[in-house]
């Protein structure tokens, strides 16, 4: 038998009960028709993807959204099912599913546990409930506290937390008591992100350069509830938070792997770190973007294309789901492994790098190394050219001297 190559999969589901102030992920609210419509397209797309994978070994599955959790049990059993039956997938594949407080029952846990999902992945954000609020989230610290039992009772062992800091009218108590709250509850892993203000989102209006209010349809009170939200932290504030996240995080016996990523031993994402160090991958489903064979390419963002799409035809195929096809050339693989890699804190591996370009990381990146080090940003420790607590605090700045 061939050896084959590791794949990842990545699997969107558009739908939620509702859009956050601050999201500027391809989401939104959809009905029950609508869901199972996509639900079945989305089937027909991974049985005719599939043929382009015969020559990979699935190593981990991401369903992401959105909320997956909002889908009917018996569509997203359809879902799971259809990958299993379609795709070689390892028998230890990590496997996960991102839920929402409040969207989720024991009976639907079970299920996604019988058909293969090993890993829960739950968008908490804030313990606040008056953050929550602000943030525009659906549910309290109370319904998660709930749900987050649910999942343990359905035999989940690995379990992650998404929190989000500097959000409006937060304290660095807050944060501080949020951590605490969490970490009391001892998941396995803990993603925690400083809110970043995206253009296109409510919140972008409210805290952004200018105000375009008329860019969104609102409602007159919709508009005064955005306006007046409270300020974001001030900058020390923020800076004070970041620091907090890994000093607390750490004393608890959280490890952190990556710049925004903490994990109890042996339990670091694996899917994120496939992304990180260049595993190939493939999205399916609405705006899914995927790189394999050294070409990126994304499917349509328009509901009604994908829902439209005749997978069975390559015209049809082709506009769906190879938008914007690019191959890379060699600079810009090294560049994307650079930018990846470093955001580990264990770093890009010199050796791995021979491997995967055929040439010294030094003959291609030495004045860059050099400089950085220099600057007291990288360090070079065990084969690994990885970025010091410095360099991490600068790491925008940092990953972008390796711009060929």
């Amino acid at each position: 038998m061939m050896n084959k190559k590791s794949l990842e999969i990545y699997v969107h589901i558009p739908f939620c009960s509702r859009k956050c102030a601050y999201c500027d992920f391809l989401s939104f609210p959809g009905n029950e028709r609508t869901q199972r419509d996509y639900t079945e397209k989305l089937i027909e797309e991974i049985d005719y993807q599939s043929a382009f994978a015969k020559e990979y070994q699935v190593v981990s599955v991401f369903i992401g959204g959105g909320t997956p959790s909002i889908l009917k049990t018996e569509d997203m059993e359809a879902v799971l099912n259809a990958l299993n039956s379609h795709f070689d997938i390892l028998p230890d594949a990590e496997i996960t599913m991102e839920t929402n407080p409040g969207t989720v029952t024991q009976e639907a846990l079970l299920s996604y546990r019988k058909a293969g999902v090993n890993r829960i992945s739950m968008g908490l954000q804030s313990a606040d409930d008056k953050e929550l609020r602000y943030l525009g989230r659906i549910h309290t610290y109370d319904e998660f506290l709930k749900s987050f039992q649910r999942v343990r009772m359905a035999g989940f062992d690995n379990v992650n937390v998404d929190l989000i800091s500097a959000i409006p009218g937060q304290t660095v108590d807050s944060w501080k008591n949020t951590l605490k709250k969490v970490t009391m509850l001892k998941p396995e892993h803990i993603s925690a992100y400083s809110l970043i203000i995206e253009e296109g989102t409510p919140y972008y209006d409210r805290y952004g350069d200018h105000v375009e209010m008329e860019s969104y349809s609102m409602t007159k009170e919709e508009r005064k509830r955005l306006m007046a939200l409270p300020d974001l932290p001030d900058e020390d504030s923020e800076r004070e938070m970041y620091y907090l996240t890994q000093e607390f995080l750490m004393e608890q016996g959280y490890e952190r792997y990556e710049i925004s990523n903490y994990s109890k031993k042996g339990y670091e994402c694996r899917h994120n770190i496939g992304y990180w160090t260049g595993i190939e991958y493939l999205g399916l489903g609405l705006g899914a973007s995927s790189y394999m064979n050294g070409c990126r390419f994304h499917n349509t963002t328009d509901l009604s294309d994908y829902r439209n799409a005749s997978f069975d035809q390559d015209e049809g195929f082709t506009q769906a789901l190879r938008q914007e096809l690019e191959r890379l050339s060699i600079e810009e693989k090294m560049e994307e492994y650079m930018f990846l890699g470093l955001r580990l804190t264990n770093g890009v591996s010199a050796h791995d790098f021979v491997s995967n370009f055929g040439q010294n990381i030094r003959n291609v990146y030495g004045q860059v190394l050099d400089k950085l080090e220099r600057e007291g940003l990288m360090e070079f420790k065990d084969g690994y050219y990885k970025l010091t607590s410095h360099g991490i605090d600068v790491s925008n700045y940092a990953m972008s001297q390796f711009l060929l």
